[in-house]
């Protein structure tokens, strides 16, 4: 039996091939990819389709459509955290948060991650698998959906690492920025990844106009490695050419996105180091107070703390700035709603 097509994963140009193969008119496309983009989740709502194309699309493809297993909304900001179940049984999380200029929604890639990255609660290389492009997608468009909220920017920023899921986040960033769909523009996306030296390389040819973030969290190899594995693969006497490649080839800023821990990275030490090795890049550096994950060793710094370390940037000449926390009264940070629902099910 011929396997079903995940039509949401498509592209208007490709919609009119598989279209042509139906024997349909190519204008067609532009509607379906439209509704598409709405959140319908069956063919039968596309209501300026005739319900013969209706029934062929059905035949031969399939919607996406996630189910809002938990839904966390913080009385403090207004900051919503989803946690959407998948086809096959794996659940992913969704942050939707509000700003001054607008909604952000922090958006998983992979249910699950292999990174092993110490001070997160997405490490699960036993059910870690990649997201469709129509998946990750479906985390903005089910979000705008239940909280009637419009979604202005975009950080791939949630579960799973987004290079290691090149080619779908790919396509999704295609999809996410066409102007018949969502139409969030790259200057309004955000990706982080943890640091796949080669992904950034083939990145930077692409010259897209989005923000790379790179997660940097430690300024030398002995700690970085310990925190995060990745670093024993592609340490930094690599990772940091390849950011400077990328930024001589695309004209982007990067932003180093940084974890506060006690003892671990805060230290005078570590802000020599820092600025040692940030002098005379154009960046951006983002502090980020560690959110405390159960289980783990590792304490976020004090708050004096966090300002000294700023200031000490900022007086070196390096942009620094220190996110804001959202979501604090709900689990908001990466991955644990995810392991609760996980812990709770295996019980």
């Amino acid at each position: 039996m011929e396997e079903k097509v995940s039509i949401k994963s498509l592209l208007p140009q490709e919609l009119e091939v598989l279209l042509a193969e139906m024997g349909e008119p190519k204008y067609r496309a532009k509607q379906i990819f439209k509704w598409l983009h709405q959140g319908v989740t069956s063919f039968d709502e596309m209501s300026d389709i005739s319900k013969a194309l209706r029934a062929k699309l059905d035949e031969k493809c399939f919607i996406t459509k996630p189910e809002i297993l938990r839904k966390q909304v913080s009385q403090l900001d207004g900051t919503i955290k989803y946690l959407f179940g998948l086809s096959d049984g794996n659940s992913i999380e969704t942050v939707l948060m509000k700003y001054e200029h607008g909604n952000s929604i922090c958006v998983s890639t992979q249910a699950g991650c292999k990174m092993g990255c110490v001070f997160c609660a997405s490490y699960d290389p036993a059910k870690s698998r990649n997201l469709t492009p129509a998946e990750i997608l479906d985390e903005i468009l089910f979000a705008q959906k239940d909280s009637g909220r419009r979604v202005s920017n975009i950080v791939l920023m949630g579960t799973g690492e987004p290079l290691d899921n090149y080619d779908n986040v790919m396509q999704f960033l295609k999809l996410v920025s066409h102007a018949d769909g969502v139409n969030i523009g790259m200057r309004h996306i955000s990706l982080s990844t943890c640091g796949l030296v080669p992904k950034i390389d083939e990145l930077a040819k692409l010259k897209l106009q989005l923000t790379l973030s790179i997660s940097l969290h430690a300024p030398n190899n002995e700690t970085r490695s310990k925190i995060m594995p990745v670093n024993r693969k592609y340490p930094l006497e690599e990772l940091m050419p390849a950011c400077r490649r990328y930024f001589k080839t695309t004209g982007r800023r990067i932003s180093f996105e940084y974890a506060m821990i006690r003892g671990v990275t805060d230290t005078k030490e570590c802000a020599r180091q820092l600025i040692q090795m940030l002098k005379g890049f154009n960046c951006h550096v983002n502090l980020i107070p560690l959110n405390h994950v159960e289980g783990s060793p590792l304490v976020p710094s004090t708050k004096e703390n966090l300002r000294w370390f700023q200031n000490e940037l900022n007086r070196n000449g390096l942009n620094a700035t220190v996110r804001r926390s959202l979501g604090g009264d709900i689990s908001a940070s990466c991955g644990q709603l995810r392991r609760q629902r996980n812990e709770e099910v295996s019980q």
